[in-house]
């Protein structure tokens, strides 16, 4: 086991190989893994008890789905203070268009990707949600017009 953060180099390839594929059975990594299919369970287990893997979920089509339109939000808030942050952060966590959220350092507060169907979408959330709300100041919107690389996977090696 590596001291730093607990997990070894058989748990790391199986952490890299779920990130690719979380509907590996045990039999299939052990395979991949080198390991026998229990062993790689009890890795597994210990690895989801542990917090290593926070959960699984499917990744759906966005543009199938109907949003073709993912945006990057800046917001700036009105005052500085824990009240208005908390009421901001309250806000964004409401907002199922907000796939994620970030305070940043800097010129603006937040950075915020959202996803709407089309551009009357987002001109609702801009000007019905995000400007009219008590904490916030300014926006900047831009529309991403294409992505170079999106993924959550993780540089974990293996």
């Amino acid at each position: 086991m590596n001291e730093v953060d607990g997990i070894d180099q058989f748990d790391r390839r199986i952490l890299a190989l779920l990130q690719e594929d979380a509907r590996l059975t045990n039999a299939e990594l052990a395979e991949k893994v080198h390991l026998s299919a229990s062993q790689c369970s009890r890795r597994r287990q210990r690895l989801e008890e542990t917090g290593y893997i926070s959960g699984y979920r499917a990744e759906l089509n966005r543009p199938k789905l109907g949003f073709s339109i993912v945006n990057i939000i800046s917001v700036t808030l009105a005052t500085h203070n824990r009240d208005n942050a908390r009421r901001f952060a309250d806000l964004v966590r409401r907002l199922p268009e907000v796939q994620e959220a970030h305070a940043l350092t800097g010129e603006m507060d937040y950075s915020l990707k959202v996803v709407t169907r089309d551009l009357a979408a987002l001109s609702a959330f801009v000007n019905d949600v995000l400007l009219p709300h008590e904490s916030v100041q300014h926006v900047k919107t831009a529309i991403v017009l294409q992505t170079l690389k999106d993924t959550q996977a993780l540089p974990i090696g293996g």
